[in-house]
């Protein structure tokens, strides 16, 4: 490994990138599905009308990070014409998962775009105060303490999401592993960017308004983990 690939290694912020070999059929319909719906950050929105211009013209502009399947980030897209999300999943196998089921929606495909990689070249490539609203569902916890530099809710990565926010749109973390949850909160709040408006214990254990619950959240269910629904607002 040479020593910019040591370094990704070192702080990438996902995993395993696949699981077992696509069918051919798969793989070609996953490059197709990147052809025609792939986030470009070489050319990068000018800024919030360019953006939305790639994304059917939508009104609402926002960002998942890490969508699995693809089930949440599809139901949004379903449940709202208005919104135009771009989707972020570096494991080929969720991917293509995704865009096959994209491919069968041409209503919802215009308002969407896919990123295959890094979620840190998308946030770095968006103009400031563009997004409605960011997603962060279910991430990788990173549970070993040698690996918690990797967790996504580090400090320069809520700064990253920060700078893409408007002011008032809010940032949802969900998760079903109390220590992903403590770092979170302690590096959210430390930023200063965000306000948090929970009450009471009720509001960050119900599920989000819409919120249509995931596979891992079904598995983390079923092995008695509660998840927990974090919000958050920008400043």
């Amino acid at each position: 490994m040479n020593d910019a690939a040591g370094d990704f290694a070192e702080r990438a912020f996902f995993g395993r990138r696949r699981g077992k070999a696509l069918r051919a059929g798969q793989e070609e319909a996953l490059t197709a599905a990147l052809e025609a719906w792939r986030f470009d950050p070489s050319a990068p929105p000018a800024g919030r009308a360019a953006l939305a211009a790639t994304l059917g013209h939508a009104r609402r502009l926002g960002l998942e990070i890490g969508f699995g399947g693809g089930e949440h980030f599809l139901h949004r897209l379903g449940e709202d014409e208005t919104l135009g999300l771009i989707g972020v999943e570096p494991f080929v196998n969720s991917m293509a998962k995704c865009a096959a089921r994209l491919s069968e929606m041409p209503a919802l495909a215009d308002r969407a775009r896919l990123y295959d990689d890094d979620a840190i070249v998308v946030l770095d490539a968006l103009p400031a105060g563009v997004l409605d609203i960011v997603w962060l569902l279910y991430p990788d916890p990173w549970p070993k303490t040698r690996h918690a530099k990797r967790r996504f809710t580090s400090a320069d990565n809520i700064a990253r999401i920060a700078r893409v926010l408007r002011p008032g749109a809010p940032f949802h973390v969900a998760s079903d592993i109390p220590a992903y949850i403590d770092w979170t909160m302690r590096h959210v709040m430390a930023d200063g960017a965000f306000s948090f408006e929970a009450k009471g214990p009720e509001d960050w254990q119900t599920p989000y308004a819409g919120w249509p619950g995931t596979r891992y959240e079904a598995k983390a269910l079923r092995e008695g983990r509660r998840p927990t629904y974090l919000t958050f607002r920008r400043r």
